[in-house]
């Protein structure tokens, strides 16, 4: 079984000492470079092409929100997962619009650092309870019942994807062809302005179409 490729990013040197010895005890992780500033993760993250980056916010040079952009934007096969002190609504927002997948914050329990790297490694979003709270109550507050401009049919699909079931099991549980279900999505992208699976999977976590406790 091949191992999850993490690079560690934050500039202080007992954090990432800390983090390593904590995920190289599984069996699943691999920590495959360390980063103390934010343009050296962009660069490793180039070099090395890990499958997560762990990224601190307040970094020198290039703080993490940038790095989040820069390395979303040139290697769109990483994922970011932020790992921070802050739980202020505006950092969240700042995360959340750079791209990361998801979001902890450090005082949060090994387990769920273990299961947010499993889950941003298989393509889900996940963010810290109180994290995704913020996020909830923001996404109300602004855009109200956006999620009414799906149809039933793409609410139902948005679900499903949401939960993880591929094309192939929507269709049958829906019992429409998987070419249905692939413009099914499309549309939903289209009328959500969202690019990828992770971005529909954080769209249905603030509108409530899957339990926050899945995160």
């Amino acid at each position: 079984m091949s191992k999850i490729r993490v690079l560690l990013a934050d500039d202080h040197t007992v954090v990432r000492e800390g983090l390593r010895f904590l995920l190289e005890s599984r069996d699943n992780i691999a920590v495959v470079g360390e980063a103390s500033n934010g343009r050296d993760a962009v660069r490793k993250a180039g070099d090395l092409k890990p499958d997560i980056v762990i990224m601190d916010i307040s970094m020198p040079i290039l703080n993490g929100i940038e790095a989040t952009r820069a390395i979303i934007r040139q290697f769109p096969r990483c994922k970011v997962l932020v790992l921070t002190m802050h739980e202020d609504r505006e950092t969240v927002r700042q995360i959340l619009r750079a791209g990361a997948a998801g979001c902890l914050v450090k005082k949060s329990a090994a387990s769920e650092l273990f299961n947010a790297i499993e889950a941003v490694h298989l393509g889900e979003a996940f963010f810290t309870p109180s994290v995704s709270k913020l996020l909830l109550e923001d996404y109300v507050q602004i855009t109200g019942n956006a999620v009414e401009v799906l149809s039933q049919r793409e609410r139902q699909i948005l679900q499903l994807v949401a939960e993880g079931y591929a094309n192939r099991e929507i269709a049958d549980l829906l019992c429409i062809s998987v070419k249905t279900v692939e413009g099914h999505k499309d549309n939903i992208k289209k009328k959500l302005g969202v690019r990828d699976q992770v971005d529909l999977i954080k769209y249905a976590i603030l509108n409530g179409i899957i339990s926050l406790n899945r995160v």
